[in-house]
């Protein structure tokens, strides 16, 4: 008997090594040996109104967890005044002063620029309108935010995807300037945490240096991160060096990409300013940051590769594409006897396939237990790494991202201890639960009172917090992490919850199950269950759900009974619009 299921939060298991919000690093599952824990998140930008989560319903202040993770965006801060002594903008004055010790303020002639970029940082101020996932067809109360960005060349503004995902209201303004300008966003690229902007107004253009990019820095290079964190209005500098350079989780976009750790104050607020080295170029974009106990100034910086592929995938297309990968699950080599029985020379080395993705491209020419020696001619080590610059190596999931979708690669693999040479497609990789929807309302239908909906990355956070891989059902978590569609077009369909009504007594505690089937047919995706149910002319409809649960409904007086439902629960429709077409 399977025991019932709640929406009520468990008990959170505490990790001391834990990343900012609460996990450690999350393998994107195409380039996976194993899975790894969540690493550092960036929540909102500087939410000035946040909307209150369907967990928490209440306006008061949230509770504060101490692994929780935060975007560079930001919160608002209230700042305590001194109990004794004198205060002057906050500041404790003691001891007597005279006019003669207080030195005269400079005459805004006087004032030298520290960095000349600095002017091309401006404030972004966007109001969110975010979906709610576990009510579909509405949306929650409206926040702002406050971030940073900065101009570059083409009359364009790049900042973090985070600081304006779920836009309805994107404005900038300028350093010392105080007219904030209407900007229109013209990409969001969610796995690289990168949105282009552009504003309309010639004014906002005048007397405004682009940014110009730099080389990729060396480790123990200076930098300086300039936007608009936390604690003040007016721009904000703090400086460091380069002390990590590695594929890193980018927790926005759950993926993995080439990224800088520096030991600058990254706070929020610094969402999307840039990172600039000694010479005033900039070298990378700040996007999240490291909080824990036991860690202190980690933050994070996208490089210049990064944002260079993001800005060349906009200009060859148009519009934003995505990063390709290789969809495939590998181990490593280092083990001798391992690589014996693969039939591998001493000399030779790589990693062995585990899985490929059936809608991957390379599906068709690559075979589980196939050994990777290269990719496009760089050999690869039993470890997983390729060189990448003197005394250092990287993930050669590197190379793979250097790629534009729709690319072709050269991959040298051993297979029954003959060699052979592939050119495969990359593209992108398709996930049974991804780890976004691309800013889409998500979608829903509804029959008898009995909510269907697509499982989603968001949609575990809606249901179950941050902390949903603790919190949410085991099977779901073992698909998210493990399961691989088998078509394009594939979708893990729930029973998100039931909207009580006479006609699903005793139905009532279903709660995010899966549906596998209706009236013995396999349930592909939400469309098709769609269809059959509208379509359906049988006495009974009958769902089969995972747990070995059925659900039996007469079909004449199930129909009838939505109406009435949706017409109790204000709810305009009885399937969201994606499904109508």
């Amino acid at each position: 008997m399977k025991p019932s299921q709640k929406r009520g939060r468990k008990h959170k298991r505490q990790d001391a090594s834990s990343a900012e919000n609460g996990g450690g690093e999350v393998k994107d599952a195409s380039l996976n040996e194993s899975p790894l824990p969540l690493s550092p998140e960036p929540v909102s930008a500087s939410e000035t109104n946040p909307s209150p989560s369907r967990r928490n319903r209440g306006r008061g202040k949230k509770r504060r967890l101490n692994n929780q993770s935060e975007p560079t965006g930001g919160i608002s801060q209230r700042l305590s005044l001194p109990q004794n002594g004198d205060c002057s903008n906050g500041l404790i004055v003691s001891g007597a002063m005279t006019s003669e010790s207080i030195p005269a303020a400079p005459s805004w002639e006087t004032v030298v620029k520290v960095v000349p970029s600095m002017d091309a940082v401006v404030k972004v101020f966007c109001v969110h309108t975010e979906p709610n996932f576990s009510l579909p067809w509405q949306r929650k109360r409206q926040y702002s935010s406050g971030s940073s960005g900065f101009i570059i060349g083409g009359r364009r503004v790049l900042t973090n995807a985070h600081s304006v995902e779920h836009h309805t209201q994107v404005k900038l303004k300028k350093r010392g300037s105080d007219t904030k300008y209407l900007a229109t966003v013209l990409a969001i690229g969610t796995e690289c945490d990168i949105a282009l902007l552009t504003v309309n107004d010639d004014e906002f253009w005048e007397g405004v240096s682009p940014v110009e990019f730099g080389d990729l820095p060396a480790l123990q290079d200076a930098v300086t991160v300039v936007g608009y964190p936390i604690g003040g209005d007016t721009i904000s500098v703090t400086s460091g060096v380069v002390s990590r350079m590695e594929i890193l989780s980018y927790v926005h976009g759950s993926t993995e990409l080439l990224g800088l750790q520096i030991d600058a104050a990254i706070n929020s607020g610094n969402s999307g300013g840039p990172a600039f080295n000694d010479k005033g170029r900039c070298v990378g974009i700040a996007f999240q940051s490291l909080k824990h106990e036991d860690a202190e100034n980690i933050g994070y910086v996208i490089p210049t590769p990064v944002i260079g592929h993001f800005i060349q995938d906009y200009e060859k297309h148009n519009k934003y594409t995505g990063f390709p990968v290789i969809g495939i699950e590998w181990q490593k080599m280092e083990n001798p006897d391992l690589r014996k029985k693969m039939g591998m020379e001493s000399h030779q080395k790589g990693v062995r396939i585990r899985r490929i993705e059936p809608t991957a491209p390379e599906s068709q020419v690559l075979k589980p237990s196939d050994i990777i020696l290269s990719f496009d001619g760089v050999n690869i080590a039993n470890d997983g790494t390729v060189p990448f610059r003197h005394g250092e190596r990287i993930g050669f999931s590197y190379l793979i991202s250097q790629k534009y979708t729709g690319d072709s690669a050269l991959v040298k693999i051993l297979r029954n201890k003959e060699i052979f040479e592939f050119n495969i497609k990359l593209a992108i990789h398709k996930k049974l639960i991804p780890g976004h929807i691309g800013g889409k309302p998500p979608s829903y239908f509804i029959v008898a009172g009995f909510v269907f909906t697509t499982v989603s990355v968001p949609y575990l956070r809606s249901e179950y917090g941050k902390e949903y891989e603790f919190d949410a059902p085991v099977k779901l978590l073992d698909k998210h992490l493990h399961a691989m569609a088998q078509s394009v077009d594939e979708q893990l369909v729930v029973v998100s919850q039931v909207l009580v009504s006479d006609i699903n007594i005793g139905y009532e505690e279903i709660v995010n199950t899966q549906v596998l089937a209706f009236n013995g047919k396999p349930v592909k995706n939400l469309k098709c269950l769609a269809e059959m149910v509208e379509n359906c002319d049988d006495e009974y409809m009958e769902f089969s759900l995972d747990y070995d649960q059925i659900v039996v409904l007469q079909t004449k007086t199930a129909k009838e009974a939505t109406l009435d439902i949706l017409t109790t629960h204000c709810i305009p429709s009885a399937m969201s619009d994606d499904l109508k077409n």
